[in-house]
């Protein structure tokens, strides 16, 4: 793993913490077929458009924690990827949208998946009760994660895989710089934490950790509502 925090700080408990579910995910059938480019279009497909519904909610959960943000610093970084969330990765996800010919209509039509659904709704709970220092654990994961596993991908993926975009992103410098301030913000909030507001952190990451798994997960098996 690059640039790993240094020991004692609350990024590296709860990456160590997490390090079974974190290879759990670097493994399962979605991110390995990505890397090697044999993921059906049809998966990545219902991936990118339920990717897409998600990163609303999160830019949504982004902005609360700038609200809640005690630096100015703080409230910059978390409003700048907010933006980023909505804008810069919105342009990421068009270009797959204009290859898979899913216009706003189309998007705008599709539900939300039941793994996306729940992210968003917990996430969004999360930023407008939780206190901020909480609100960081349970944002972490999407950053750091999709950061690694990009990393992982772009090592073992070669020039002509179809979903090099995607990966090109992942595990781009700029997104790079962007984790690495998630993760010296949420060091900076657990260190002033009490034991147990910083416990209660650590249970968010790890929830948001679970989360992501079954993003994946769900788009891989197309797991839809029952009714």
């Amino acid at each position: 793993m690059a640039d790993t925090p240094s020991a004692g700080r609350f990024s590296q408990e709860a990456w160590t913490r997490n390090l079974a579910a974190y290879e759990t995910i670097r493994t399962m059938p979605f991110n390995a077929e990505l890397a090697d480019g044999s993921l059906s279009r049809e998966r990545f497909r219902r991936y990118i458009v339920q990717d897409a519904h998600y990163l609303i909610g999160f830019g949504r959960a982004l902005a609360l924690a700038a609200a809640k943000a005690p630096h100015p610093d703080r409230i910059v970084q978390f409003a700048r990827g907010a933006e980023t969330a909505i804008v810069v990765e919105r342009a990421l996800h068009g270009g797959f949208f204009q290859e898979y010919g899913i216009d706003a209509g189309t998007f705008a039509a599709t539900p939300l998946s039941p793994a996306c659904d729940h992210y968003v709704a917990w996430l969004l709970a999360s930023a407008y009760a939780e206190p901020y220092e909480v609100v960081l654990g349970a944002l972490l994961p999407c950053f750091w994660i999709y950061a690694e596993v990009g990393r992982d991908i772009f090592s073992r993926a070669g020039s002509d895989n179809p979903y090099r975009a995607w990966i090109d992103t992942y595990a781009g410098e700029e997104f790079g710089e962007a984790v690495a301030a998630m993760i010296a913000a949420t060091d900076e909030a657990a260190a002033e934490a009490s034991p147990i507001l910083r416990e209660r952190m650590h249970a968010a990451y790890a929830h948001a950790t679970r989360l992501e798994y079954g993003f994946w997960d769900g788009a891989y098996r197309d797991v839809s509502w029952p009714l």
